[in-house]
């Protein structure tokens, strides 16, 4: 057994190593090596910061689909063993649809290779491919109590399910509509409103400071990683962007819901305009050019902001000044604590034209939320 884990692990971590050969050996020593090498790369992770939607994501990125299904069942495995995990935990598990399909007292690999029509060899390489990503990730700040701590011992925060199914039903009829006016109408409306339940929350709720990520598409992601963080600036929120392909954001739970909510609406409205520009040009004309996009992206992140600042001046009133005071305090000590070491970036705009087209349709987005 151990000469089978240690195969696996160096396969993992070789690119020369050859990967062992299983089709003669029990079906259950075989399951119980990739459980073992997988679970301990998993209980590294989680000491060190990482969530299943995070794992999900860099194994998407760097693997086949192979390896990305052995991995959301290996997530499922995993965290059967858990009488406890945090609501963030089961919520990601569910987003990624992680779930012990198969009898668990049955080897996985064998019932992923039935299930997928492959060898049981394949299920192995499949494995060794999810291991090879999980080794090289670095670790990331820890922002959810690791599985199996008691819920007792965590903080429980209170977001108006009202409130946000609203904004969802808002925010898909932005993204449907036709009509640039009824997307600018919706859209000041929206955030003002947001920025109205936040503000009227805040006397009498403690502040819940925590931190999300938001994965983003490695596609023109400068630009992409630009409209979360004004989206984050303009709600109260402070982001860190990582070259692994998410934005670290730091803020009150509602807050950071509005957020991502938001900030996921006008980057389908962006790439839509962005498209559709390049759609309306020729094939060799600048509007189909990386560099038109990326100015485009930035140009259109700039003006949201400009946006947001407007909608979001905070009303004359003087019992908010000292409760905003204290949240931007709870929020920049978080931050503080999580990110010692920040780099600040700087991004040349390459086309003037793609500013212009990002501009102008930043002025037409909907930045509706209620």
């Amino acid at each position: 057994m151990d000469d089978l884990r240690g195969a696996l692990w160096r396969a993992a971590t070789n690119r020369r190593a050859r990967l062992p050969r299983t089709s003669s050996l029990p079906g259950t020593e075989v399951d119980e090596a990739v459980r073992a090498v997988l679970g301990r790369a998993f209980e590294h992770l989680w000491d060190h910061g990482w969530l299943p939607y995070d794992v999900y994501e860099a194994v998407r990125r760097e693997a086949d689909g192979s390896a990305l299904s052995f991995l959301v069942d290996s997530l499922a495995l995993e965290a059967a063993r858990y009488p406890v995990l945090h609501p963030r935990w089961r919520a990601q598990l569910a987003e990624i649809g992680a779930e012990v399909w198969w009898d668990a007292g049955a080897p996985l690999v064998d019932e992923w290779a039935r299930r997928h029509i492959e060898l049981r060899d394949d299920a192995v390489a499949a494995a060794v491919a999810v291991l090879a990503v999980l080794v090289e990730l670095p670790a990331l700040p820890v922002i959810v109590p690791k599985p199996g701590t008691p819920l007792a011992d965590l903080d429980h925060h209170n977001v108006d399910p009202k409130v946000l199914n609203r904004v969802r039903g808002l925010l898909a009829k932005a993204e449907s509509t036709a009509f640039p006016e009824e997307a600018e109408a919706l859209s000041a409306k929206a955030q003002e409103l947001v920025t109205r339940h936040a503000l009227e929350r805040m006397p009498v709720e403690a502040p819940t400071t925590t931190s999300r990520r938001l994965w983003l598409d490695k596609r023109y992601f400068d630009g992409k990683a630009q409209v979360v963080h004004v989206v984050a600036k303009a709600n109260r929120c402070r982001a860190v962007v990582y070259d692994l392909g998410f934005v670290a954001l730091v803020g009150e739970e509602l807050d950071l819901e509005i957020v991502e909510l938001l900030s996921a609406s006008l980057l389908v409205q962006a790439t839509r305009a962005m498209v559709a520009a390049g759609e309306r040009a020729g094939k060799s004309s600048e509007e189909r050019s990386l560099a038109f996009r990326k100015s485009f992206l930035l140009s259109y992140a700039h003006r949201v902001g400009e946006r947001l600042r407007a909608v979001n001046e905070v009303p004359e009133d003087d019992r908010l000044l000292p409760v905003l005071a204290e949240r931007k305090k709870a929020v920049d000590e978080y931050f503080g604590s999580m990110f010692t070491r920040t780099v600040a970036k700087s991004t040349t705009v390459r086309s003037s034209a793609g500013w212009d087209a990002g501009r102008s349709a930043a002025d037409r987005a909907n930045l509706s939320l209620g």
